[in-house]
């Protein structure tokens, strides 16, 4: 049936494999309008809402905002793992409507905080009670890796983007830095999300190869199916080195932003390593931080277990922007 013109947003998340694009009344994204689209399939994000559009029967929405694995400027993004660009003109022609909005994807994971189901949020290390107003901290572990501060004040939500991933990678031990090294191979740099990343965990996996003189490739997602069988030592250990570097990089950006409202690790990757955390050392990784160890405690660490986030976030911010 198709939709009256006018009623609702439409909203998307673009990630570095796949596009997913729902439309939103309110806040509330409508669960029987999410479809998802491999972006190998489609020469650019404005091909993609035409394919939307039309599955959803022609659907004129009057609000649109996109969520982008990339940093946003002057409004206008550039994918970090994805040959697309994206502007305000294109999303407006493109879904013909009247307001449009281009967040980058921590962004949208930012504004969602406060209207995801409580079942969705997985508690990894418990934190003291804060104001609602409190800051917030996300950190996106997935095809790539990024973080955003959630700030309020006045009634006002304010996210600032980053592109932290691309810092350098912490270094504490000599074997992290024999693995900065081989990871540095790739691009001569090791940044952060050259190792936390679903790419990055398959470099680990390859690195521990190496050192072992027995080299073997492994996809990530083979390596996280082996830590639920316990088939393969190496996955397991690939795994814990890379959960512990997770705890090191999730503690600095907690001592950089002070998110005493807690800090939620969201994307797939994080969501597979949810239930491996605990386990594998991040508690401590994170903590580890010298005289400032207790002082640590006061961040709570969740998971957020919502796959469609940055959608609902999509639409906070665009009911935000249009005074709703």
């Amino acid at each position: 049936m198709p939709h009256p013109a006018n009623a609702f947003a439409l909203v998307a998340d673009i990630g570095g494999t796949n596009t997913r694009v729902a439309l939103a009344d309110g806040r509330r994204v409508l669960p029987d309008t999410i479809r998802r689209y491999r972006n190998s399939d489609f020469a650019g994000l404005e091909t993609v809402l035409h394919q939307y559009v039309a599955d959803e029967g022609g659907v004129d929405a009057r609000a649109a905002c996109v969520a982008v694995a990339g940093p946003v400027r002057d409004g206008r993004a550039t994918m970090t793992n994805l040959d697309w660009a994206i502007d305000k003109d294109t999303l407006a022609r493109a879904t013909k409507a009247e307001t449009v909005a281009i967040l980058n994807d921590l962004q949208a994971q930012g504004h969602a905080l406060g209207h995801l189901d409580a079942a969705n949020i997985r508690t990894i290390i418990p934190g003291p009670k804060a104001k609602a107003a409190a800051a917030k901290l996300v950190i996106g572990v997935g095809t790539g890796f990024n973080a955003a501060p959630v700030f309020e004040g006045n009634g006002v939500r304010l996210v600032p983007p980053s592109e932290c991933g691309h810092a350098n990678l912490p270094i504490r031990t000599p074997r992290e830095l024999a693995l900065c090294e081989y990871v540095s191979t790739a691009h001569g740099f090791p940044a952060v999300e050259d190792v936390l990343s679903g790419r990055g965990l398959e470099r680990v996996y390859a690195f521990l190869g190496a050192e072992a003189n027995d080299p073997r490739e492994a996809k990530a997602q083979d390596i996280m199916q082996s830590c639920a069988s316990g088939d393969d030592p190496r996955a397991t250990e690939a795994a814990q080195l890379f959960t512990r570097i997770l705890g090191t990089v999730a503690g600095n950006l907690s001592l950089i932003q002070l998110p005493f409202g807690g800090v939620y690790l969201v994307g797939g990757v994080a969501r597979a390593f949810a239930p491996y955390l605990q386990d594998f050392g991040f508690s401590d990784a994170f903590r580890d931080k010298g005289r400032f160890a207790g002082f640590m405690g006061n961040f709570g660490v969740h998971v957020i277990e919502d796959d469609y986030a940055a959608l609902t976030g999509s639409a906070c911010h665009l009911v935000a922007l249009q005074g709703a």
